[in-house]
């Protein structure tokens, strides 16, 4: 074999498309998967998957007020889908709203405590009934799972 079609043979540029193609493909099955799990999971409780959504975003940065588009924005989901879940969160106590001293005719939202209890009963029901995801796999192949998941993530959020 001659250098040349040696080094096309083992070029991994060719591989890229088709290797990125695969990995956010693969990324979609499995969002795909989890999100029924997910829905499986929370049905019947007080805490849905879209509010889980919400209060998985507020849990973050609990002191900081939000408004309704900016959540809709972060989250990339239509303003009155994020309404309509917000006012059904209001309604149960898991969010409060304050007004906006700067806009009259906006509301910043907070976390509660009574939200921040609903996001751990949620939360710990998920973790307790997805475990075996990751049994078998040790710590350390976790960790470096999680920091290239990160890495894309923050790649997608700087770049929409």
């Amino acid at each position: 074999m001659s250098a040349p079609e040696e080094k096309e043979k083992y070029d991994r540029k060719e591989e890229l498309s088709s290797s990125d193609f695969r990995i956010i493909s693969w990324i979609g099955i499995i969002s795909q998967q989890t999100d029924t799990k997910m829905r499986q999971l929370l049905d019947g409780t007080d805490v849905p998957p879209p509010q889980f959504m919400l209060l998985n975003h507020f849990i973050h940065q609990p002191e900081e007020g939000k408004t309704v588009s900016k959540i809709a924005w972060a989250l990339q989901q239509p303003q009155p889908g994020i309404t309509k879940t917000i006012a059904k969160m209001l309604k149960k106590g898991f969010l409060r709203t304050e007004e906006n001293p700067e806009d009259g005719r906006s509301k910043f939202l907070y976390l509660t405590d009574s939200g921040r209890k609903a996001h751990e009963q949620a939360q710990a029901l998920l973790e307790t009934e997805m475990a075996d995801i990751f049994s078998g796999w040790r710590e350390w192949e976790k960790k470096d799972f999680f920091g290239f998941l990160d890495k894309l993530k923050t790649y997608i959020d700087d770049n929409r």
